[in-house]
Parts: structure tokens; C-alpha cells; sequence
């Protein structure tokens, strides 16, 4: 057995069945392997950021890592801005990264990167194997970390003689760490601040955002008369009938600071306190008030549900019925709009949608208006860098087979991984893609005012995207999906409801 072999034995051993892939030369032997072995599902990216994105969007509904396979360090690289949001999200992923064989690197090929210092400032864990005999044992420990809550970036980076030489070990699967509880002193302490304090806000990230976490979360809101919301951004929300109509921190800082002027105190639950996206001259990077009492209920990796649970023990609080939202929206008509998108894709969606959201930001109001939705997972992008989208949903619906998954696209930002329609054609994906084709980088026209600056023509020409203008229905042709361009919220509804009503991905242009 070589290094390979015992690597792919030793990956499917803990339980990582999928390969999000786009290998090169040094990487062939692992291919090879992968051939060999029966238990992968491999899937191909035609670009690395394609290949990190399909990873993330998969572990955010499988709740399980894939493996990457990506060449070398430059692959690796082209795969970074994909993982930055993946590490945001906190997805569990076990990156392969091939690399020159030790023998070959002192040489300094034109390959030869600095693969651990571009691999660090995105994983929790990294290692170079140096012998095929450490191959397994390293891949069981990538799987561990991976798996240790609340999902972590593992990379491992194989030089190819380690992979092709003999030797190879298969490892057993190391135990996952229980996920890590919360103190009982922050409990009795979030449980004081909410009986003896006002305008205590209760903010919720992470897994307290999965429904079960959400009703004990609004008994408690109901017993104190606290208020509850969301962070701006999030790994995975679930939404609909049934459950919280949680509203997020907004987005615009002028926005974010008049919601939270009020607040005197904040309990965090997976969540971190409010701050802006962006530094802006004159205003604050904090969003809630400079004299706000911050306190930590949970800890990203702790256990939000258990922690809420003992909460409300400790408050008394009873059962609390969540209000009924009102009657599912009926699909809009006339002129697109940010409302009422929302409100057509809440009238059409299919019960147990998944929408992989990267509108920046056209969607900023759509929450308001999907509330009474059925219920639904919602993905956003976590650590604004674009191009998740495609990627994203495309994951996504590898992760939740069976289920219909909607792509809200920005045209600008979906430019940058287009090549993942491709791979929603091979694998016969069931996405819908709504690009909200506005033909301009619109949120920088907003961070450009933001900064005190008006537009002239030489901004301009940087912020536009027509002269000329993207053919989206040819782009997605030419990948191998189906697309129709759609000038009117009629024309869209009618094409969502189409596109659900089958197999396969298909793409809308929404001219805006």
C-alpha cells in the first residue's frame, strides 16, 4: 500500500465520503487511489475557489467535512478568499494539498510556494507529511480536527513521493472532542442580567440559529421581555413557518447603530458583539453603545441549545407559542424589486428549501418579507469575500439531496466562480440561480458615498459592468444549463415555479 492508498482508506474510516476536486501533476497519485478505492464520491470544480466553496456549502447542511483536492500551493491559493468565508462559517473541511516531492523542493521549481503560510491564515490545523508511512496517521488527525466543534479548517499538504512511495499505514479514526458546554457561572450570570437589567438584547449566531435553539431562545424573550436578533451574517438560518422571525443586525453602519442605540446590555450566544464590516471616517466600529454590558452566554465552539436550555431552567420560563406569521405571500408583480423578490420567492419556494444568498446588496430586506415562508434553511455569505454564491449553493445541494436549493446571485460577485454552473450540470444539481443582474457593482457605489466621496466618470467605469453587458443566459448555455432572462416579477415567478417543478439547475436573469 502507498501513502495515497492509506490516505483515501483512511479518510472514508472517518467518515469523509465526498472530494471536492481540481488536481494537477503532483496530485495524481491520490486520483489514482481515489480510483482504486470504491467509497468516494468525487466531485469536480474547474477553478479552486469553486472547489473551497462546494466544501462549505456541503458541511453547512451535511453537518460532516469533505475533503478538497487542490494543486499545490498556487492552487491552494486560487481556493483562499472560498476558505476565509469557510472559516467564518466555521465549516469543518480536510484540505489536500499536493506538493513537490522533498526530494525535489530544495531545487525550487517554479510550484514551489510557501504552502503552510498561505494554508495558516485560513486553518486551525496544518501539516506538511514527511514520510508515507505518516500519511494515515496525519489524515486521522486532519479528520479529528476538522470535526472538533464547532467544524475547523484541517490541511494537509503531501509532498508526492509520500504519496506514491510504499508503505502506507491505514489509521483508525481518532475520537472528536465532545462539544464543549458552557460555564455554569455564565449561565447564572445571563440569567441575573435578564431579571435585574433593561434593554437586555440576546443576540444568536452559530447553531443558535437551528429552530431548536430559536424556541428556547423566544421562551426566554417572552419570561424577561428581552429582544432577540440575529448576526448580520450567518452559516446557516432556519427560517419559515414555525419559527422565530428573527430580524439580523443591519448592514449599514448608520442603520446598525440606530437599531442598537437602545441596548444596555448583550448577552452573546455564538455570537460576537456588533461590530462594523468596515471602519468609515467619523463613525464607530462599534454598532451597540460604548457603555453596553457584554456578556458571553456561549463561546463559538460551546453548545448553544444545551446553554439556552439550562437558561431557561434557571429563569422559569414557560412554553411559549410562536405567533403565527400570517398568510404565505402571494407572488409580486411589475418592475423588480428588492420586496418583492422576497416576496415571490416566499410564494414559490418549496417546503425545505435551501437559499444559498450572496445578493449583497439588493438583499438586504429580504428577511421581512420571507418570514412567512415555509420553513427553510438560508445561507449567507460569512466573511464578505465574494464569489461564494455559485459555489455555495452548489455545496449546498451536494449536502441536502432531495431538496431545492435557491441561489440569490449578485451579478458582479457571481463573475468571479461562474465555472461552478458546470459542475451544477454534471452532477444534475437541483438549483434554481435568480441573478439579480443590475449591471453595476452596487454596493460599492454605496461604500464610495460612504466614505464621502461622489462617483465621477473614472469611478464609474470602475463600478459598472456594462460596455458590454454580461450575457448571462449564453454563460450558462455554454456551461450546460438551462437559463431564460426575465424582465418583470411575473416572468420571474413563473420561471422559479418551473425550474422547481423539475430536475437540474436552471438560471434566471433578473434584469434590474
Amino acid at each position: 500500500m502507498n501513502g495515497a492508498e492509506s490516505l483515501v482508506h483512511t479518510l472514508l474510516k472517518g467518515g469523509v465520503d465526498v472530494c471536492f476536486s481540481n488536481p494537477g501533476t503532483s496530485e495524481m497519485h491520490f486520483v489514482a487511489a481515489l480510483d482504486r478505492i470504491p467509497g468516494m464520491k468525487c466531485v469536480l470544480g474547474l477553478q479552486e475557489n469553486v472547489v473551497t466553496g462546494m466544501a462549505d456549502g456541503y458541511f453547512r447542511m451535511a453537518e460532516k467535512p469533505a475533503c478538497t483536492l487542490l494543486h499545490c500551493g498556487p492552487g491552494l491559493a486560487n481556493g483562499l478568499a472560498n476558505l476565509h468565508n469557510a472559516r467564518r462559517a466555521r465549516s469543518g473541511i480536510v484540505n489536500i494539498v499536493g506538493d513537490q516531492a522533498t526530494y525535489h523542493r530544495p531545487y525550487d521549481a517554479p510550484l514551489t510556494a510557501d504552502t503552510e503560510g498561505w494554508a495558516r491564515g485560513v486553518s486551525a490545523w496544518v501539516r506538511t507529511s514527511a514520510h508515507a508511512t505518516e500519511v494515515g496517521a496525519d489524515a486521522a488527525v486532519a479528520t479529528q480536527a476538522a470535526r472538533t466543534s464547532p467544524g475547523q479548517i484541517a490541511t494537509m499538504i503531501l509532498p508526492s513521493d509520500t504519496c506514491w512511495d510504499p508503505g502506507g499505514v491505514v489509521a483508525e479514526p481518532l475520537p472528536v472532542p465532545a462539544t464543549p458546554q458552557a460555564d455554569p457561572h455564565a449561565i447564572r450570570n445571563a440569567a441575573r442580567v435578564l431579571r435585574e437589567q433593561r434593554n437586555v438584547l440576546v443576540l444568536l449566531g452559530g447553531p443558535a440559529l437551528r429552530e431548536g435553539a430559536q424556541k428556547l431562545a423566544h421562551r426566554i424573550e417572552a419570561a424577561t421581555g428581552c429582544r432577540l436578533l440575529a448576526e448580520g451574517s450567518n452559516a446557516r438560518v432556519q427560517r419559515g413557518r414555525g419559527r422565530l422571525p428573527l430580524e439580523r443586525v443591519p448592514y449599514p453602519v448608520d442603520q446598525a447603530v440606530a437599531a442598537l442605540a437602545s441596548v444596555e446590555h448583550i448577552i452573546l450566544v455564538n455570537a460576537k458583539a456588533p461590530i462594523g464590516f468596515f471602519g468609515y471616517p467619523g463613525k464607530p466600529s462599534k454598532h451597540y453603545p460604548e457603555n453596553a454590558g457584554v456578556h458571553v452566554l456561549t463561546r463559538y465552539e460551546q453548545d448553544a441549545e444545551v446553554a439556552l436550555r439550562a437558561l431557561v431552567e434557571e429563569l422559569g420560563a414557560p412554553d411559549a407559542a410562536i405567533a403565527d406569521p400570517g398568510p404565505r405571500p402571494e407572488p409580486a408583480r411589475g418592475a423588480p424589486t428588492p420586496e418583492g423578490l422576497a416576496r415571490t420567492i416566499a410564494a414559490l419556494m418549496p417546503e425545505g428549501c435551501v437559499i444559498a444568498d450572496e445578493s449583497v446588496s439588493f438583499g438586504r430586506g429580504f428577511y421581512k418579507e420571507t418570514f412567512a415562508a415555509p420553513q427553510h434553511d438560508w445561507l449567507h455569505i460569512t466573511g464578505g469575500a465574494i464569489g461564494c454564491g455559485f459555489p455555495l449553493a452548489t455545496g449546498a445541494a451536494m449536502g441536502a439531496p432531495g431538496r431545492r436549493v435557491i441561489g440569490l446571485q449578485a451579478d458582479g460577485s457571481g463573475m468571479y466562480t461562474l465555472q461552478a454552473l458546470w459542475t451544477q450540470a454534471r452532477e444534475k444539481l437541483p438549483v434554481t440561480t435568480i441573478i439579480l443582474s443590475n449591471r453595476k457593482y452596487a454596493i460599492l457605489l454605496g461604500e464610495y458615498q460612504g466614505v464621502g466621496a461622489n462617483p465621477g466618470r473614472t469611478a464609474m467605469d470602475m463600478l459598472d459592468l456594462g460596455n458590454p453587458d454580461i450575457g448571462w443566459v449564453q454563460l450558462a448555455n455554454g456551461m450546460g444549463v438551462e437559463a431564460a432572462q426575465a424582465t418583470t416579477l411575473e416572468q420571474v415567478g413563473d420561471l422559479l415555479a418551473q425550474s422547481c417543478a423539475r430536475p437540474g439547475p436552471f438560471l434566471i436573469e433578473m434584469v434590474i
